[in-house]
């Protein structure tokens, strides 16, 4: 398999690619950001990078964490 077809988790993302890889808006990303809640991002001068596996690792956490959300929520009666 061509290297160039995987991604690698140490690629280096702007915030555009992050909101199209998390379908979130880049407003909605920066405000995560600012909240801390968001994917780990790197600050080189007046840019943000985001690791392509910090980004995968965060999605993967949010998954799990709507999960968790879900089983807890009260069952409707039968």
């Amino acid at each position: 398999m061509d290297r160039e077809t995987i991604p690698n988790p140490d690629d280096l993302l702007l915030l555009p690619e992050v909101a199209e890889i998390t379908r979130r808006s880049i407003d909605t990303l920066r405000w995560l950001r600012h909240c801390g809640k968001g994917p780990r991002g790197h600050r080189s001068g007046r840019r943000v990078y985001y690791r392509r596996g910090d980004v995968m690792a965060w999605l993967k956490e949010e998954e799990k964490r709507a999960e968790d959300a879900a089983s807890r929520s009260p069952q409707p009666a039968a």
